[in-house]
């Protein structure tokens, strides 16, 4: 039976840390955190990696963002073609200490999780006003999806690669999922980010959701236009808040981007017992929970 309340998926998005991860540096700067496994797997690559007992760091020679993205992604290509990651994907996120700004080079996203690089991604909250209150367009993930399939999602979410400003990619996810025109997707408002440590099948997964609110006329109705959708619904945010609060319906994520939707609009009261904790747990340190030995 799921239990109850908000606080839980926040839990479940930064569980504590049983397992062993061994940090990857570059420049002296922890980008990545990689399981023991893929560890050993890259000392068999010293033209890439330096191995030691405690740190993974690139190899000497690779000291340009280019000489590191070659090398990267031709590693990328051996591990997946021997099964031991997923396939390229074609899209490149970037490895950084920091923020975006701060990239040290690229790598396909099929591998970022594995090797636990910081991954970014965008989020819209699509709601309407109505005489009765706020309502919300929630999307229902497709069922041939690989993650989470019929799942609900946020009415726009997805992936922030290297290459793409946080308006180009906005726009063009706002296009693919719910068919929305550039001029009304301009009227997105930027409203913070969630983020959160989590370990994962692949591996151990730092992300950060940019997130929007973007209010639409009541006539209009979103529209997928890439497949990853099945179906959109339009519900009063109570009932938004209820799904949260009592199911699993939700792609773990989007929980909390609608949690953060609650706490700014007013639908969480500060008084509650789990408010104070809702608040700061939607914002974790990236990397929280592990530590670097050298």
């Amino acid at each position: 039976m799921t239990d109850h309340g908000y606080l839980r998926h926040i839990h479940s998005c930064n569980p504590p840390i049983s397992e062993r991860f061994v940090p990857w540096f570059i420049e002296d700067q922890v980008v990545g955190w990689l399981r023991p496994w893929l560890v050993e797997v890259l000392r068999e690559h010293p033209a890439v990696f330096t191995v030691s007992a405690q740190r993974v760091d690139m190899a000497p020679g690779l000291d340009s963002f280019d000489a590191r993205s070659v090398a990267l992604a031709g590693l990328v290509e051996w591990l997946s073609g021997r099964g031991l990651i997923n396939p390229p994907m074609g899209e490149s996120y970037p490895v950084t200490p920091a923020g975006r700004e701060a990239v040290l080079c690229i790598m396909d996203r099929s591998a970022a999780a594995y090797f636990g690089v910081r991954a970014f991604g965008q989020h819209l909250n699509g709601f309407v006003r109505k005489d009765d209150g706020l309502h919300m367009w929630l999307g229902r993930r497709a069922r041939d999806r690989l993650i989470y399939p019929g799942s609900l999602d946020n009415m726009v979410a997805g992936g922030l690669p290297w290459g793409m400003s946080l308006e180009e990619n906005l726009h063009k996810e706002c296009a693919e999922e719910a068919g929305l025109p550039e001029n009304v997707a301009r009227e997105a408002v930027p409203v913070g980010l969630v983020s959160y440590n989590r370990v994962a099948e692949r591996g151990y997964r730092p992300d950060i959701l940019y997130c929007y609110d973007l209010e639409l006329s009541p006539g209009f109705e979103p529209q997928n236009t890439d497949g990853e959708v099945e179906s959109f619904t339009l519900l009063p945010v109570e009932e938004v808040a209820r799904l949260v609060r009592e199911t699993d319906e939700f792609k773990l994520n989007c929980n909390l981007v609608i949690i953060d939707f609650l706490l700014r609009h007013g639908y969480i009261d500060p008084q509650e017992d789990e408010y104070l904790e809702l608040a700061i747990g939607l914002r974790r340190p990236l990397g929280a929970g592990l530590s670097v030995t050298v």
